[in-house]
């Protein structure tokens, strides 16, 4: 038999299509496993209600499960309540850094509350002389920043509470 355990494991291999190093579960996109005798339902939730990963994201959960003999799955998208980075693992937010985007900060991202942008560390050189360049970066859910240490651009991953 199916266990929830299983599935997890299963969608830690499920990577986010806009930021590959990420699984669904490290992104906190996936939310709960439901496995009974007749079937298997997964919850996920969106980082935005637009987001246009979740499609692909939902496929690739149906085909890691499918080449895992895994049928009688159900994928019920929910969007209350709303994503937040707090749902990003503590392995999701190491593996960002290393893959050069700068994790969240805890805190609301004042460039939308305030004239002044989140000081936001270089995930390459750590320095907190940055700017941000762009309020979005390759992705809506990123904004672009500039160490003006190492002068090294990257993404800075959204603080969204």
């Amino acid at each position: 038999m199916v266990t929830a355990s299983y599935i997890w494991e299963l969608l830690e291999e499920v990577s986010d299509p806009e930021v590959p190093v990420l699984s669904v579960v490290d992104l906190g996109v996936a939310r709960q496993v439901e496995v009974n005798e007749q079937s298997i339902t997964i919850t996920i939730t969106p980082t935005y209600s637009g987001c246009p990963a979740m499609k692909t994201m939902e496929d690739d959960i149906r085909k890691k499960l499918s080449d895992h003999q895994v049928e009688n799955v159900t994928i019920n998208t929910v969007l209350s309540p709303a994503w937040t980075t707090d749902w990003l693992s503590e392995n999701g937010r190491r593996k960002l850094k290393e893959y050069g985007i700068a994790p969240p900060e805890n805190e609301v991202d004042k460039s939308v509350l305030f004239s002044e942008p989140t000081k936001v560390p270089c995930p390459k050189c750590g320095s907190t002389d940055t700017r941000m360049v762009s309020q979005f970066g390759s992705t809506a859910c990123k904004a672009h920043y500039q160490c003006n240490t190492c002068k090294e651009p990257y993404d800075y991953f959204k603080c969204l509470k």
